[in-house]
């Protein structure tokens, strides 16, 4: 199985990095994920419901409601993990199209009276504009004024660095990115991978931002990792220089 060696990452990464002030966590699927993290040693996790029923439904075959209830027994069974909560087609859904803000409003709900504080709201399928974004994150912050937010946007349409700052001018400080700007879904038709971390810091470098990370650094890394993982990399920077043929 391709997950069959997960516990050996989480357990090298935290003797590697476990030390150097990263926030660690690992995304799991249900309670015995849940579990499984934290024997690995980690004390705060993510999980996913999508908050559109079709999605939810053909992504993990449950209906949002029984979704909410296994966040509920994951909670019970350990009370003492963090649990943050990823919201998929918290925007637009392939199947149902633009998400009402109000069933964002129902998921948050019901997972914040189980103590949950922080959110992340996924434009899963990359469909999001800048405008969707600000207005609903707005919302989402004028009734949840105590929660903590994040944002992980796709890059389907290339507007994932547009929507990411929308994000950020909407009070927002927790962006996600991935390197390479690999990813994607597979029950969502037409996704492509998320906004390119590379491409993202040297935008909020150059903005002013205070990332705390090393553009230079991050770029090298990018460059590794096209030599050892082959993906549909979307990332720009690392093409800066290279001479057009």
């Amino acid at each position: 199985p391709q997950m069959r060696d997960a516990a050996e990452v989480v357990c090298r990464t935290l003797e590697t990095h476990g030390d150097e002030g990263v926030e660690l966590y690992a995304l799991v699927p249900n309670t015995y994920g849940a579990k499984a993290a934290a024997a690995a040693g980690l004390s705060e996790v993510a999980t996913v419901i999508s908050v559109s029923e079709s999605h939810n439904k053909a992504n993990i075959n449950r209906t949002v409601e029984e979704s909410l209830q296994g966040l509920e027994k994951m909670r019970q069974a350990l009370p003492d993990l963090n649990i943050n909560l990823s919201m998929a087609t918290a925007f637009t859904c392939p199947f149902e199209g633009v998400t009402p803000v109000e069933n964002v409003l129902k998921v948050i709900r019901r997972a914040a009276g189980l103590g949950i504080t922080r959110f992340c709201l996924a434009d899963t399928i990359g469909e999001a504009d800048p405008k969707m974004v600000r207005d609903t994150l707005t919302i989402v912050q004028q009734v949840f004024p105590d929660i903590t937010l994040d944002v992980h946007i796709h890059d389907t349409r290339n507007m994932g660095i547009a929507c990411t700052l929308a994000a950020l001018e909407a009070g927002v400080v927790n962006v996600q990115a991935a390197l390479g700007g690999l990813g994607g879904c597979p029950f969502a038709p037409g996704a492509s991978g998320n906004v390119a971390s590379e491409d993202l810091i040297f935008m909020l470098n150059k903005m002013g931002f205070e990332t705390g990370i090393d553009f230079d650094k991050m770029l090298a890394a990018a460059k590794y990792e096209r030599s050892v993982i082959t993906g549909n990399f979307s990332g720009h920077q690392v093409h800066i220089g290279e001479p057009c043929n």
